[in-house]
């Protein structure tokens, strides 16, 4: 009987930020564009409610999202899956698909890449993780081994 060692890396909070910044900045253009139509219109100010529950919709919405799927990089004893990652390459591979994991800079950020047999690459930016770079390199290195059959848990 094996266990399961997953490993969730979530995104970082100054990288969520941005992405709520982006959010509030949308809802704040809705309800600037729902104020001018109703006085242009000359509606009832009671009809500002819906955009303003619309809002708060799309703020629960997104917190829902970031707490369940607020994840960068799984890693589990079989193999990883990366999401919110433009460019990223494979998304998703077994352990023993992964030839080697390398650090590099892409744009003078720092990256860890997955090269895969098959050719294929998967890049992880480490600056969007909640977790110091060699932590996650670290771990990286320790469920590669793993998934190789290196080392037993």
């Amino acid at each position: 009987m094996t266990t399961e060692t997953a490993t969730d890396h979530r995104l970082a909070p100054a990288v969520a930020a941005r992405l709520l910044g982006l959010v509030l900045c949308a809802v704040a253009v809705l309800i600037l564009l729902s104020t001018v139509a109703i006085a242009v219109l000359d509606l009832h100010t009671v009809f500002l409610l819906v955009p303003v529950v619309l809002t708060l919709a799309v703020l629960a919405g997104c917190w829902w999202t970031w707490r369940t799927r607020g994840w960068v990089a799984r890693f589990t004893d079989e193999g990883y899956r990366v999401q919110w990652v433009r460019g990223v390459g494979a998304a998703s591979a077994r352990w023993k698909d992964v030839e080697d994991a390398v650090t590099t800079t892409v744009a003078d950020s720092p990256v860890v890449v997955l090269r895969l047999r098959d050719g294929r690459t998967t890049t992880i930016p480490v600056e969007m993780l909640a977790i110091d770079r060699e932590a996650f390199v670290r771990d990286v290195q320790e469920h590669l081994q793993r998934g190789h059959g290196l080392k037993k848990w």
